[in-house]
């Protein structure tokens, strides 16, 4: 038995914020749209994974996702246009990611992160 894909399903009652955020702001694709359900992807191929935290690390809390990107600059860039809050960061952490927090449309604290 292998897990093939873990998907996070986040509750939201607005579906054209989670396009303006996760489309416009991560450059991800829209897979599937029922109307009710909208899943965004990425054509990156990446291993199924699940983290179990204490802490969020530099004594932070525990983010809800952590979304690694290859366009760090471009993303923090989107997020600073659109004046989203950076809940932390940027920074540059000692185990060799450069990351920030920031909040989606519903709430939940999003690890940025790109490996250094």
């Amino acid at each position: 038995m292998a897990v093939k894909r873990i998907v996070p399903n986040i509750p939201a009652s607005d579906i054209a914020a989670a396009t303006d955020f996760y489309r416009d702001i991560l450059g991800m694709e829209i897979v599937m749209d029922h109307g009710w359900i909208v899943t965004f992807a990425s054509d990156a191929v990446s291993t199924p994974q699940l983290s179990i935290a204490a802490e969020g690390g530099s004594n932070t809390v525990v983010p809800d996702l952590s979304i690694e990107v290859d366009n760090f600059d471009e993303v923090l860039q989107r997020v600073t246009k659109q004046r989203l809050p950076i809940a932390y960061g940027p920074a540059t952490e000692p185990w060799g990611v450069r990351r920030f927090y920031v909040r989606d449309p519903f709430g939940r604290l999003l690890n940025i992160l790109s490996h250094v």
